[in-house]
């Protein structure tokens, strides 16, 4: 499928993400990671960089960075090294970050994910260039200052993954989908906690237009959208404003900006710099990293079952589509919510409909999370099962689960109360379908008798008559006929 045009310009958009590592140290001393400590409480003598200290690498960091390698298919080199990259700002005591450079730990890979374009679904593929280790800077404060900054260096020497991809989206709506998957890979496997407000996952965009077939346009980089919500709007502002500038003949200068909530707009913060204006060279205080085959492997042994691989089992040991499957596995307690209701059931496809619908509903409008639904599995096997067997209807089983959900207190440790809980609810609201065929004839024989033009125009061929009867029917039996019985009974009836 070919790329969506703004106006006849193509976008062009690439990712640059700062994962922080869920590590209880940082990345080249004993200092803590902990957030929400007094500012300047959490960093020591060598995050300063002060004269006599030196750095000593973290091992849970890279242990880390191999389990994202191994994630995204990526390359784990055998030898990387540190660099250090000069750059002045306040928050920054050093005069320089310890980075990667010219080689990074973990080395391309990609991120798939699936996309709604209209009625289509469709599968997308973003390409990595690199994912590379390093310590953050510290944090600016303005807002508690009036006409001054203040500085909190706690940050400062946090362990960061930063995840490059190539220039391989095409819209708003790709990028954050990219980033949406990205996310949920980095917590699924435990390295980052992917709290966005508290900046442990950020992205940096970049983005340019272009004329078909036309090279890559100039990019600007929105940097530090820690909002999906955000990202969207800011990138396609800097979109609509990219292609104004040229239409009206400004040329395109690289630049970082940021992007301001409250205007929807985002505003020039620097011109950007090339790497050759950073002054990397290799930190002569840190020996060259090297990993083991043994230690990939180790680490790897130790990994659970990732996303990709578990949606690839859901559809073939389940029989679901690819994209129910990408849908179940967005987290872990979704997808062993998913397993245990499905294997409870027995129908693993009414499972998959009720959680991407019923509850997934619930879920986005901010009810709770997984970790805490008043639903256990085996209460929705059981509703799914009464559907199953056409004890209940799917508008009954409905009301069925709004009351479990807002009397809650299912107990997971007990299943056998769970699963009655359900059959007393029927009960209790009478949803019981009407499936004896006697009683159903009867009502069906009072319906037929009193709506005969209905009869009449059915039987000189207009189909749609039929709907005039199914309704009374249902009415009449107070919405537990079992419709697929009243359907096959009237059309028995009928001729």
């Amino acid at each position: 499928m070919s790329a969506p045009l703004v106006h006849g310009y193509e976008v062009v958009i690439g990712f640059e993400t700062h994962a922080q590592l869920s590590t209880q140290s940082k990345i080249f001393s004993r200092a803590a990671t902990a957030f929400g400590a007094e500012p300047n409480t959490q960093a020591c003598a060598v995050d300063l960089a002060l004269p006599g200290t030196l750095p000593v690498m973290n091992k849970g960091a890279v242990e880390r960075a191999i389990q994202l390698g191994l994630a995204l298919g990526s390359h784990i080199a055998e030898r990387s090294i540190f660099a250090r990259k000069n750059y002045f700002y306040p928050d920054l005591p050093k005069g320089y970050q310890i980075s990667q450079f010219e080689i990074p730990v973990v080395q391309g890979g990609e991120v798939s994910f699936f996309m709604e374009l209209g009625k289509e679904t469709v599968r997308k593929t973003v390409r990595l260039v690199r994912a590379h280790l390093e310590e953050d800077a510290g944090k600016s404060l303005h807002e508690d200052f009036i006409a001054q900054t203040g500085i909190d260096l706690n940050r400062a020497g946090t362990p960061l993954l930063e995840i490059v991809t190539e220039p391989d989206m095409r819209s708003s709506t790709e990028a954050v989908a990219y980033a949406k998957e990205l996310h949920k890979i980095v917590t699924w496997i435990g390295i980052c906690d992917g709290n966005m407000q508290e900046g442990s996952f950020r992205c940096d965009a970049n983005v340019s237009v272009r004329k078909p077939g036309a090279p890559l346009g100039t990019r600007r980089e929105i940097k530090n959208l820690n909002s999906f919500k955000f990202m969207q709007q800011a990138i396609d502002y800097e979109v609509r404003w990219q292609i104004e500038q040229i239409e009206d003949g400004h040329a395109i200068q690289q630049a970082t900006v940021l992007f301001n909530p409250d205007t929807g707009e985002t505003r020039a913060m620097r011109t950007k710099e090339d790497a050759a204006d950073y002054r990397y060279f290799p930190d002569p205080d840190l020996p060259p990293l090297v990993i083991g085959r043994d230690w990939v492997d180790r680490v790897k042994s130790e990994m659970a079952e990732l996303p990709r691989v578990m949606a690839e089992r859901f559809v073939t040991q389940y029989g679901l589509p690819e994209y129910d499957a990408t849908q179940l596995t967005q987290s872990k307690a979704m997808a062993a919510y998913f397993e245990a209701t499905a294997k409870a059931c027995g129908q693993p496809k009414l499972a998959s409909n009720w959680i991407m619908g019923e509850v997934s509903r619930r879920l986005n409008s901010g009810e709770t999370s997984f970790d805490a639904l008043p639903v256990s599995a085996v209460q929705l096997a059981a509703l799914i099962g009464r559907i199953n067997d056409n004890t209940i209807s799917n508008n009954a089983a409905k009301q069925v689960f709004d009351a479990l959900w807002s009397e809650g207190g299912a107990n997971a440790d007990d299943a056998a109360s769970d699963a009655a809980r359900v059959d007393a609810l029927i009960d209790a609201k009478g949803l019981k379908q009407i499936n004896d065929t006697g009683a159903l004839e009867a009502i069906i024989d009072e319906v037929l008798a009193a709506n005969p033009k209905n009869v009449e125009e059915f039987k000189a061929g207009n189909a749609k008559a039929l709907n005039g009867l199914v309704g009374p029917i249902m009415k009449a039996s107070k919405g537990k006929a079992n419709p697929a019985q009243v359907n096959a009974l009237l059309l028995k009836k009928l001729g």
